[in-house]
């Protein structure tokens, strides 16, 4: 199988991994955040993305989402996993438990936000945005390390780059969204367009504004994110070692969705 595997900067790359070379893949709506790094692991080819950069230089809202997920299409990638922090809005969700979003509220804008074009009118559904089949493996995976995780949850996009204030998180808490981050859109959607699965892994890293008790750092975010370094790497040694995904119809996504 072919693996895309999006981090927030780096790849924790895990024993077993073999590099295998750096391909850098500039396509029609221009570059990537960095380069893709393959890597073999078993019978599976490996590719990540660092999302940010390397040097964690793009800001959520002015990263190149087209090109990145682009780049996954011109591997022929079987599926993508993303990972990436979040605030919890819920208060179920406490800073270190990790989280397999099933579903999603795009509060971005500005952001070229799909593939679609004047004479390439679609428009895909996206009732349930992510995989199931890969979100059943994701959730497995996690009953397997033992962390404290929920298997579904509303993630809600905002655009960054500043956090969000009190009185947003509070209305946000009213309409039922579990968790904000800033990274998920359009990259979601720009996955489904091109009919490839894509899940996510999320660790909430702090509770979000109004709901701390204290001012909200990025200091709390590589603290839970180290914190729980040996969890990440488990997942994604356990998600390049999959064999095969249950049947979806992720891939089928363009069928009925253009006007006859």
């Amino acid at each position: 199988m072919k693996i895309g595997i999006i981090s927030g900067t780096g790849f924790l790359v895990e024993e077993g991994f073999k590099f295998v070379e750096e391909i850098n893949l500039s396509n029609k709506y221009g570059s990537p955040s960095s380069s893709y790094k393959k890597y073999l692991f078993g019978d599976n080819e490996i590719y990540s993305i660092a999302r940010h950069g390397e040097k964690h230089q793009f800001p959520p809202h002015l990263i190149n989402y087209r090109s990145n997920i682009y780049g996954f299409y011109e591997l022929n990638v079987d599926f993508i996993v993303a990972f990436g922090a979040v605030g919890g809005i819920n208060s179920l969700l406490l800073p270190g438990d990790f989280l397999i979003p099933d579903n999603i509220v795009d509060w971005t804008y500005g952001r070229e936000s799909t593939y679609s074009d004047i004479g390439d009118t679609y428009h895909i559904d996206f009732t349930y945005p992510f995989c199931p089949s890969i979100r059943e493996e994701l959730i497995n995976i996690l009953k397997k390390s033992g962390v404290r995780f929920h298997p579904k949850g509303v993630y809600l996009c905002t655009n960054g780059p500043r956090l969000e204030s009190a009185a947003e998180i509070n209305a946000f808490l009213k309409l039922g969204f579990d968790v904000v981050g800033m990274t998920l859109m359009p990259e979601t959607a720009l996955a489904r367009e091109l009919g490839i699965c894509y899940a996510a892994v999320n660790i909430v890293s702090n509770f979000a504004a109004g709901i701390s008790k204290t001012p909200l750092t990025t200091d709390e975010v590589v603290e839970h994110v180290k914190n729980n370094d040996a969890v990440i790497r488990f997942i994604i040694k356990e998600v390049a070692s999959m064999k095969r995904k249950s049947p979806c119809s992720c891939h089928e996504a363009i069928k009925n969705a253009r006007f006859k």
